[in-house]
């Protein structure tokens, strides 16, 4: 059953004693031993200690009382580079870091391991996670299992290929404009952006660029997805801001009855200015229909965005270059030329340029919000602009002028980081593959704090499409 059991599949049949988690581990290590060197996803495994941390699990789970289990007690995870983990390499893909070693396990981390996974190694991801492809010099680039020649997006491209290629049966991921469900496009998989809050940072940080940023999953299907975003979605009470726990679990409330008519408007177009390729324009007037086909009132929208493209894509990328702010150094020196360039950006502007971009952006995300609940519920639209380009297309510019690589990003990537912004969540579905073989996904984006209509209409997709069939394993 292991090539495809889910995450929470594995974890009840490791309560059943059907399966042991070291049996478990040694499947997923060897599926890394087999497909691993030709992605290059995994950058760091600790095989010595996740086997006998499987070990130990398998001792509590021999003892009994199994009912009194995490939920994914003895189950691998991976986790992103991105994320500090005490006592594990925590380079951020970056040869200015490249010997750091982890001093604590950020938020996520902890909540991952109180869940009860066990972490197998790192993902690769690019440098600080700036860009939305996998590769930095550090360790080089990922690649698609779908199509090795493709990228499988980022910056969680580790992750999501990872798991795409059963390697993983779900993997740790983070998104500060579009790094979950980006890979989740290019590699066929679900990937959930969280609300704004409901997943929180620590210990030594509450939150990064406004809030932009969130730790998540990828993984292949809804109740996987619901399930890991209870585990994480803890409340701080000691953060800036946050988000209290809901009464009903998410994965409770993902299998609940489906939810009744909903208004959806559906767009392949943007707030930023960019064209849309013919196969994701296809994705999202299928799923259209299919929506329509359960009972939905679907119809074309947007919300108010107008006039947005350039200010929006300016403004952000204000905030975006203080991501280096985050970094323990100040010596950029050895760091990639787009991360050199952001530096260099966050310190030529005054503190007044970027509380008037905030603003600026703040203001927009008042208009983009009051269209949901006044217009339509959720809105439907590409999660990628273009399929999975091949790997070095973003560097084709030959420049390192970061401004002029983060507006090519955009080019693949322009309906993604407005959530960001606004702070809603937003999923990415597999519900389409295009005549090419390659996966494309579409977005769902909700209300605040609606993480639960996704997951309901999700599951919905789900059922209809069966896409975790089509996984390339």
């Amino acid at each position: 059953m292991l090539p495809f059991a889910s995450a929470l599949d594995l974890a009840a049949a490791i309560r059943k004693k059907d399966v042991s988690p070291v049996e478990a581990a040694r499947y997923y290590l060897k599926r890394a031993d087999e497909r691993n060197s030709a992605l290059n996803a995994l950058i760091h495994r600790r095989d010595e200690a996740f086997l006998a941390e499987a070990a130990a699990a398998e001792a509590r789970v021999m003892q009994g009382n199994t009912g009194e289990l995490p939920p994914f007690f003895g189950v691998p995870i991976p986790i992103k580079d991105l994320s500090e983990t005490k006592g594990e390499p925590s380079t951020q893909g970056s040869r200015a870091s490249k010997d750091r070693i982890g001093r604590y396990d950020s938020s996520a981390v902890a909540s991952l391991r109180q869940a009860g996974f066990l972490f197998m190694g790192r993902t690769n991801s690019p440098e600080f996670g700036t860009l939305p492809v996998t590769e930095n010099d550090l360790y080089g680039a990922t690649r698609n299992p779908w199509n090795t020649a493709k990228t499988p997006g980022g910056s969680s491209g580790g992750a999501g290929a990872v798991v795409a290629a059963g390697i993983a049966p779900v993997a740790h991921a983070s998104d500060g404009g579009g790094s979950i469900r980006i890979p989740a496009s290019c590699c066929g998989l679900v990937g959930l952006k969280a609300s704004r809050g409901r997943i929180p940072k620590g210990p030594y940080l509450s939150e990064i660029m406004h809030g932009f940023s969130t730790d998540g999953c990828v993984s292949t299907g809804i109740d996987d997805t619901a399930a890991v975003l209870d585990a994480l979605a803890q409340f701080d009470p000691t953060g800036w801001y946050g988000v209290p726990k809901p009464a009903v679990s998410f994965l409770d409330q993902s299998r609940a009855k489906p939810p009744k008519r909903l208004r959806i408007a559906f767009s392949a177009k943007g707030p930023m200015d960019y064209p849309t390729a013919q196969s994701c324009i296809d994705a999202v007037t299928r799923t259209a229909t299919l929506l329509s086909d359960l009972g939905h009132d679907v119809f074309e929208g947007v919300p108010d965005w107008a006039g947005a493209s350039e200010q929006l894509s300016n403004d952000f990328i204000t905030v975006w270059s203080s991501s280096t702010a985050y970094q323990e150094f100040n010596d950029f020196s050895g760091t990639e030329p787009v991360n050199r360039g952001l530096r260099a950006l966050a310190e030529k502007l005054s503190a007044v340029d970027y509380i008037k971009a905030v603003s600026r952006l703040q203001l927009f995300s008042r208009r983009v919000v009051k269209s949901f609940g006044a217009q339509f519920d959720l809105l439907l639209t590409p999660t990628m602009a273009m399929e999975p380009p091949d790997i070095g297309w973003l560097f084709q510019l030959k420049t390192e002028d970061p401004v002029a690589l983060l507006n090519r990003s955009a080019e693949m990537v322009p309906f993604t980081g407005w959530t960001n912004v606004t702070g809603q969540p937003s999923i990415s579905l597999p519900t389409y593959v295009a005549p090419s073989g390659l996966p494309v996904g579409v977005q769902l984006t909700a209300p605040p704090l609606r993480e639960d209509l996704l997951l309901q209409v999700g599951r919905q997709l789900e059922e209809a499409c069966a896409w975790a069939a089509q996984l390339p394993r």
